[in-house]
């Protein structure tokens, strides 16, 4: 049994590096560098740490009732103060305890190296540990919101997770080996995931399915000096198409539409949104090369394609807790 790793870190775990390519499509259908873009946007971001999580349930028998002989009152010394299990961090006054965040760290690492991928321990605490701490100011924003957890729903996903398992001892072992060492611990954990999965789910289906979002053509060439001839060509009356094609002969440079927020290349994005249809831009440099776009139409109501309403839900989801973190009491042990 494992983690499943996002929201939101893949699996969704870590942050890559941005892709050197911009996405074309044509006619509705994703090209290679678009699905490259896309697995890019799965693994970005903030996905979320979510727990594979539930209750192991104990009930003690009742014991028969039985009548005390009465003997004289002894002096009883009171009980000891528990000690507070370690925090890794706290937010808002919430505990992270050292125990779940070691465990967390622990299949974070296994995971990526099942990736074929090796991160350091102190990349590996870093990314567990803001995961966790986003983790919570979910779920303290779900119960803010007036979320409250029922039973049942616990229940329920406790149900699934024993069957995911394979019974109760599978799971019972499964707690056991990742950290949590009670009952008690292990229902916090898991009612945490719960809530934090709501609010996650609220943030992003606030996001709406139609934005302002332009479509674009571009001339991509690989060195300056091509690109500055292309431009001059273009200045004295050039087609745009037709030089489009003759350096992109499968999509004649066709990125589609798209909105702000979406590109990974935002120097071409900034570009097309200051363009009027039918305009062309100068030579921008990208790590992709040199580019050349023109704004072919605007719409400031166009239905978003799947991979840009992900994008755009993975940004809201990470603008809401960019907010909540900046505005917490966040305190790391030392």
């Amino acid at each position: 049994m494992g983690i499943i790793i996002p929201m939101f870190s893949q699996p969704m775990a870590g942050t890559p590096s941005k892709t050197t390519h911009l996405s074309h499509r044509n006619n509705g259908f994703e090209t290679a560098s678009m699905q490259s873009i896309r697995v890019h946007r799965l693994l970005s971001s903030f996905l979320l740490l979510a727990l594979v999580l539930t209750l192991g349930a104990c009930s003690s028998p009742f014991a028969p009732h039985l009548t005390p002989t009465p003997t004289a009152p002894t002096a009883t010394s009171a009980p000891p103060t528990a000690t507070p299990e370690p925090a890794a961090a706290t937010v808002n006054g919430e505990h992270i305890t050292v125990r779940e965040f070691t465990a967390q760290v622990t299949q974070y690492k296994s995971a990526q190296t099942s990736l074929g991928k090796t991160v350091s321990d102190e990349d590996a605490s870093k990314a567990v540990l803001e995961d966790l701490i986003a983790q919570v100011l979910l779920a303290q924003g779900a119960r803010a919101a007036g979320l409250v957890l029922s039973g049942s729903a616990v229940q329920t996903r406790m149900d699934a997770l024993q069957d995911q398992a394979g019974g109760p001892d599978q799971l019972f072992k499964w707690e056991t080996d990742n950290g949590y060492d009670s009952p008690d611990a292990f229902r916090a954990a898991l009612e945490r995931s719960l809530e934090a999965a709501w609010m996650r789910d609220k943030i992003v289906s606030a996001v709406p399915k139609t934005a302002d979002q332009v479509h674009v053509q571009q001339i991509l060439l690989y060195n300056q000096g091509d690109a500055n001839a292309v431009l001059e060509q273009l200045k004295i009356g050039g087609d745009f198409n037709a030089l489009a094609a003759q350096y992109d002969p499968n999509t004649r440079g066709d990125l589609g539409w798209f909105p702000k927020g979406y590109l990974l290349e935002p120097k071409i994005e900034e570009a097309a949104f200051l363009l009027q249809v039918g305009e062309y831009s100068s030579v921008i440099q990208t790590d992709a090369g040199f580019s050349i776009i023109k704004v072919l139409e605007r719409d400031p109501n166009h239905p978003l394609s799947p991979d840009a309403y992900l994008a755009l839900q993975e940004a809201a989801l990470k603008a809401w807790i960019g907010q909540q973190r900046a505005a917490a009491k966040v305190v790391l042990a030392p």
